[in-house]
């Protein structure tokens, strides 16, 4: 479960700018102390130039729960599960962002933010952050994704 007193990441491309400053502006009011690693600005960029700091520092253990988004969440999420640390889950509804923490202990969410209504955004994040991992049977497999032949 996420601590509002840890710093929460947030990264995007020019297609989900307007999202997330409404992320941050809800999620602040609401007493998270959100680290914006850009774009500042709704010109157009390329996803990975953001998504992969903001990665980078969840493998490398600085942060441990991230938000990315992008026009469809794919290319984000893409992105991010390229490091070994870093499970990034796309989520669009709030089951998903359950789960994702339930049995995949995920660790940054990706959201769709051509597609998602901006209130669900908020709920999917609290929901994500909120969510414990329920180790047990899951555990082995968690274990597993990092794993090459």
């Amino acid at each position: 479960m996420f601590d509002k007193a840890e710093v929460l990441p947030i990264a995007t491309d020019h297609a989900g700018f307007t999202l997330k400053a409404y992320l941050i502006e809800k999620l602040t009011a609401k007493g998270y102390h959100v680290k914006d690693f850009g774009p500042f600005s709704e010109d157009r960029v390329d996803y990975p130039d953001f998504i992969h700091p903001l990665a980078r520092a969840i493998n490398d253990k600085t942060y441990r729960f991230g938000i990315i988004l992008c026009g469809s969440g794919q290319g984000a999420s893409i992105t991010a599960n390229k490091y070994a640390g870093v499970r990034a889950a796309l989520c669009w509804d709030k089951e998903q962002a359950a789960l994702s923490r339930k049995h995949n202990n995920a660790n940054i969410v990706s959201l769709p933010a051509r597609f998602i209504d901006f209130d669900v955004a908020v709920e999917i994040v609290e929901i994500f952050l909120q969510t414990e991992f329920e180790g047990g049977r899951h555990t082995l497999r968690v274990e597993k994704i990092s794993r090459t032949q």
